[in-house]
C-alpha cells in the first residue's frame, strides 16, 4: 500500500491509541533507594531539577503517527479498516527508513526552546520499540545513519542532540527500548508476532535469546562510551523482565506476559553502564528493584504525595511524537501540572515531538517559552524544593526549600483572589514571619484566623499578576 493511504488509515488510530497509552506503564508499587553513594548523589541532584523534556523522534515522524505501537498485534490497537494486511503494513513501516531524511535537523533549536522553558534535563529516544536507531550503532544497519541522511554531518543524531543540551548545562538522559521488534533475535520471522513480547519460546531457543541479550549489551555499551557524559539510562519496555518479578499487580495491567523469563541480565547492564559512566541513574521502568532508581508514572499524576523519587512523563500534545494537527496543552495547564507534580514530590518530564524534518513546531516553541516566563519569576518555589506531608489546601499547593522556606502556590492568578485575599489551612507561617510574593518587591500583610492563614494582596498585585497561571508566596 502507498504511504498516503496508510496515513489516512492511521489518523483514527492516532486518536484512539493516544488515549490508550495512559495504561501502558502503570507505576510499580515499591521502591528501593540506591545504596551506591555516587548514584544517590546524582539522584538527589536530579530531584532538584524538577522539569525535563522527553523527545520521541524516529521513523514514525515521517507519516506522523503514534510511535511504534501500530506494529504491535494486540486487541487494543487499531490500524483502520479490516482490509489492512498486517504483514504488508509492517513492510511499509520498516520501509520508511528510505524516506527519513531530516535535512533541517536542528538540535540547537530544541535545546534553546527547552532552556527557555526552564527545563533542566533531556531524555532522548535513541531507540524505540520499532528498533530504529537514532544513533550510529555498529550492530545493525536499521538506523538513521544508514539511509538518505547518511552523508549529513549530523547523521549520528543522538550525539548532536546530547551535545546541544549539554551546552545548556542540562542533565543528559538516553531513552532505550529493551524490546526491539525489528531484531530477528526478538521478533523472529519464523513465527508470527502475536503481541509485544518475544515471539518464540526462549526455553526452546536459548541461543537466539542470548544473541539478543548480547546485541542489547553491545548497544548499551556504545551509548555509555561513545556519547559523552550520560546521567540517565532510561529503559522502556517493562514487559521485558524476569518472570519472578511479574506480580499480581503487573498481571492486572493487562499486558500479555509469557510463561518464561525475558531477561536481559540487568546486573551486568548496570555494572557495565556504571563502569562507563560513574553514578549513572538507571530507570528500568516498572521493574521494581535496585535498577529502577526512580519511578515513572505515565500520562498522569499520583493522587498522593510520595517521598520516593518519581517522575510523571506527560505529553505536551496528545501524542509523544509528531502527529499532524495535534492539540497542545496551554502553558497554564502545563504550569499547573508542574506545580502539582512538584508538590507531591516528583519531577515533570514533558513530551515534545519534532517533525520529520527535525524541527519543533512554532506552536510548541511558543508554549515552552510561555512556561519559561512563569518559571523565570517563580522558579524558586519549584527548583531545589522537596514535598511536605501537608502538600495541599484547597487550590493551594506547598513546597519547601532547603533553607527551610515554605512556598504556598495557589493555582490561579490574582484576579481570582476572593475579596483581595488568599487563604489556606495548615503550614502556617511562624509568628512575625515575613511573607513575600515572588516577582513583587514589597512584603505582604498576613494574619491568622483560627487555623487559616489569610494574606492581603495589594492593588498593584491584583493588577500585575491578574493573568498569572499561579502565584508563589514565600515565608518561613
Amino acid at each position: 500500500m502507498k504511504p498516503k493511504f496508510f496515513l489516512l488509515l492511521l489518523l483514527l488510530f492516532t486518536s484512539v491509541l493516544g488515549q490508550a497509552q495512559n495504561t501502558i506503564h502503570p507505576v510499580s508499587a515499591e521502591y528501593e533507594y540506591p545504596t551506591e553513594p555516587e548514584v544517590a548523589a546524582k539522584l538527589e541532584h536530579w530531584r532538584d531539577q524538577k522539569f525535563g523534556i522527553l523527545i520521541h523522534w524516529g521513523l514514525y515522524a515521517v507519516p506522523g503517527i503514534i510511535e511504534s505501537w501500530s506494529l504491535c498485534n494486540e486487541d487494543w490497537i487499531s490500524r483502520g479498516p479490516d482490509s489492512v494486511n498486517y504483514n504488508d503494513y509492517k513492510k511499509w513501516y520498516w520501509g520508511l527508513k528510505k524516506d527519513f531524511n531530516p535535512v533541517n535537523f536542528n538540535p540547537d533549536q530544541w535545546a534553546a526552546a527547552a532552556a527557555k522553558a526552564g527545563m533542566k534535563y533531556v531524555v532522548f529516544t535513541t531507540k524505540h520499540h520499532d528498533g530504529f536507531n537514532m544513533f550510529d550503532t555498529q550492530f545493525t544497519d536499521f538506523k538513521i545513519s544508514d539511509g538518505p541522511f547518511k552523508k549529513n554531518p549530523k547523521s549520528d543524531v543522538a550525539k548532536y542532540v546530547f551535545d546541544a543540551f549539554r551546552k545548556k548545562d542540562m542533565m543528559i538522559g538516553a531513552y532505550y527500548s529493551k524490546p526491539d521488534w525489528h531484531s530477528q533475535y526478538f521478533w523472529w520471522d519464523y513465527y508470527a508476532t502475536p503481541d509485544r513480547n518475544v515471539n518464540y519460546d526462549i526455553r526452546k531457543h536459548p541461543e537466539r535469546w542470548n544473541k539478543f541479550v548480547d546485541f542489547t549489551h553491545n548497544q548499551l555499551n556504545e551509548l555509555t562510551t561513545n556519547y559523552g557524559d550520560i546521567d540517565i539510562l532510561w529503559l522502556d519496555g517493562g514487559w521485558v523482565r524476569p518472570r519472578n518479578t511479574v506480580t499480581e499487580e503487573v498481571l492486572s495491567w493487562g499486558a500479555p506476559i509469557p510463561e518464561f523469563d525475558q531477561q536481559i541480565d540487568m546486573p551486568t547492564v548496570a555494572n557495565m553502564a556504571r563502569k562507563n559512566q560513574k553514578g549513572i541513574l538507571i530507570v528500568d521502568r516498572t521493574v521494581h528493584g535496585p535498577y529502577e532508581n526512580y519511578r515513572t508514572p505515565e500520562q498522569g499524576i499520583p493522587s498522593e504525595m510520595s517521598p520516593d523519587p518519581w517522575e510523571s512523563c506527560i505529553t505536551l500534545g496528545g501524542a509523544w511524537g509528531y502527529v499532524p494537527h495535534d492539540r497542545f496543552k496551554s502553558a497554564n495547564k502545563v504550569v499547573h501540572l508542574l506545580i502539582e507534580v512538584v508538590a507531591k514530590g516528583g519531577n515533570l518530564l514533558l513530551g515534545v515531538g519534532p517533525t520529520a524534518d527535525g524541527l519543533f513546531l512554532p506552536e510548541q516553541v511558543s508554549r515552552l517559552e510561555e512556561i519559561g516566563k512563569w518559571l523565570d519569576i517563580n522558579g524558586e518555589g519549584i527548583y531545589n524544593t522537596r514535598a511536605i506531608e501537608h502538600f495541599k489546601s484547597g487550590e493551594v499547593y506547598f513546597t519547601k526549600g532547603k533553607d527551610g522556606s515554605f512556598f504556598a502556590i495557589p493555582t490561579f492568578g490574582a484576579k481570582q483572589a476572593i475579596g483581595e485575599t488568599l487563604s489556606w489551612k495548615g503550614n502556617a507561617p511562624a509568628k512575625g514571619a515575613k511573607m513575600t510574593l515572588l516577582g513583587y518587591d514589597k512584603p505582604l500583610k498576613w494574619k491568622t484566623e483560627g487555623d487559616e492563614t489569610v494574606v492581603t494582596l495589594p492593588k498593584k498585585v491584583l493588577t500585575d499578576f491578574a493573568s498569572s497561571p499561579a502565584l508563589v508566596l514565600k515565608y518561613k
